[in-house]
């Protein structure tokens, strides 16, 4: 059984922000760092190479494969803000909020700046 890429890593979330090529990008890292911290109350981690995460959860799948997971996160990638949260009834009315963005099973992909959405 393959092992779960997606592990929690001693680098540091400030460092990996401040090493971001794009700026708006550093921004609005920043200003999610600090909106997940306040909500979550956890503090920040890396996970892989690109995830900033907040909290763990421990899984065991039928198939015998467990791991950890954070339970909510962000990665900062060039074409969107990648939101790694769970999602619930009240979801859509909250996304519409967002601004122009997708959604898959387990992630939200947001197009336009968070600071102009935090500031909405």
């Amino acid at each position: 059984m393959a092992a779960n890429k997606t592990k929690a890593t001693k680098v540091s979330p400030l460092k990996f922000l401040a090493a971001l090529g794009n700026e708006q990008r550093r921004k609005d890292g920043r200003e999610l760092l600090r909106l997940f911290r306040d909500v979550t109350g956890e503090p920040a981690r890396m996970w892989g190479p690109s995830i900033i995460g907040f909290g763990s959860y421990h899984y065991r799948y039928e198939s015998g494969r467990e791991g950890d997971m954070l339970i909510a996160g962000f990665s900062p990638r060039a074409s969107s803000q990648v939101l790694y949260i769970g999602r619930g009834p009240e979801s859509d009315s909250l996304l519409v909020k967002l601004g122009k963005h997708k959604t898959s099973k387990g992630c939200i992909y947001v197009t336009s700046s968070m600071t102009s959405i935090a500031q909405s």
